[in-house]
């Protein structure tokens, strides 16, 4: 059995991973790695690709960053070549992103069994463009897999069959938790000259977030009372980067002396950073179920998030753009006083294996 596996953009290389090395464990399956380019940095890529031991992609799209429309549309026109040429017997797809969307509408009409992994997921906010492409890629999907709860309530109440939901965990977990040992060994610490516990980590970029002038500098003179508190390591995403620079928060980035700017980093490095941070302060998805795993105080800077047991069961708390309710967060957590939490069912590091057991059980 042929199965196409997709990736476009960098949060889905961690999803992809463990179920790309199960399926190369078993027996009767043929994955096919196909990597669409959306999100593309040569470096970066290299770096994702070595750290979570992923072989080469058997095709590169190289459709590279444009308009959502402009995106999806060159993805629909290059994935449908790739399909009539390989004739899978399913397409594989994880995640939210314009690829996961675009692979699956061309798989749909080709008659093509689509799996999605990480489905059922929603903010219940339609001015995310990641939501249109969860909706529409769960409403045509085979088999949908499931990370949380809220999953199996969402697409029960979508009218989703039974049959094609299943509750297995979450992809990202199991990759967390292979990586461990391995991210432990990264000299982040020492290269920064940073001790455990002492310092923040900052994840942001997304357009709610730094695309609004007004939005990015309240955020950041946020950042300037925290710094004063507790040094802050920012991974800068490009997108942020630039914003900054267009308007002009050069100066508010400069004067503060305990925050450190690095280029973005590759998942072992950054997991090594994540793992012992006193608070992560961030607009990302996956970090709010990471630091729910290792019962890491998360603070996210969103007004919903479509994960909604990491508030539930684990660590993360939402505090949308407001400054006082950032600071407050952030002091619960220097006073001792963070959110406690626990991991979530079934986020034990086997989520890949259930997959692969149920595709070879449903498809084959």
């Amino acid at each position: 059995m042929k199965i196409i596996n997709v990736v476009g953009a960098r949060p889905n290389f961690m999803k992809i991973a463990p179920i790309q090395r199960v399926m190369d464990a078993t027996e009767g399956i043929e994955p096919f790695l196909v990597h669409t380019g959306q999100h593309y940095d040569e470096r970066m890529s290299k770096f994702f690709f070595d750290d979570l031991q992923l072989p080469q992609p058997d095709v590169y799209l190289n459709i590279g960053s444009a308009s959502h429309a402009v995106q999806t549309a060159k993805i629909m026109i290059e994935f449908e070549q790739v399909l009539l040429k390989e004739k899978p017997d399913a397409v594989l797809v994880v995640g939210d992103v314009n690829s996961t969307a675009a692979c699956s509408i061309v798989a749909s009409k080709m008659g093509i069994k689509i799996i999605h992994v990480e489905a059922g997921l929603r903010s219940n906010d339609r001015r995310m463009p990641e939501e249109i492409n969860r909706i529409l890629t769960d409403s045509i999907s085979d088999l949908l897999f499931i990370t949380e709860q809220s999953g199996l309530d969402n697409l029960k109440r979508e009218g989703i069959p039974d049959e094609k939901v299943h509750l297995v965990g979450n992809v990202m977990i199991d990759s967390l938790i292979f990586f461990k040992e391995k991210a432990a060994q990264s000299t982040m610490l020492d290269d920064l000259g940073l001790e455990k516990q002492s310092y923040a980590l900052i994840t942001l970029h997304r357009p709610s977030n730094v695309d609004d002038p007004d939005v990015f500098r309240r955020l950041i003179s946020t950042f300037q009372k925290i710094e004063k508190e507790l040094k802050l390591i920012f991974p800068i995403h490009p997108r942020s980067r630039k914003r900054i620079s267009e308007f002009g928060l050069d100066e508010m980035i400069a004067s503060m002396p305990n925050l450190k700017l690095l280029d973005p980093l590759g998942y072992l490095d950054f997991m090594n950073l994540m793992h012992n941070a006193r608070v992560l302060l961030t607009d990302s998805g996956g970090i709010q179920e990471e630091t729910t795993y290792l019962g890491i105080p998360c603070i996210t800077m969103r007004e919903n998030t479509e994960r909604p047991v990491t508030m539930e069961v684990g660590t993360n708390v939402l505090v949308g753009s407001d400054t006082d309710m950032i600071y407050e967060e952030f002091k619960k957590v220097i006073n001792g006083r963070a959110k406690k939490g626990s991991i979530p069912p079934m986020w034990d590091g086997h989520a890949a294996e259930r997959i692969v057991d149920i595709i070879k059980k449903e498809l084959m």
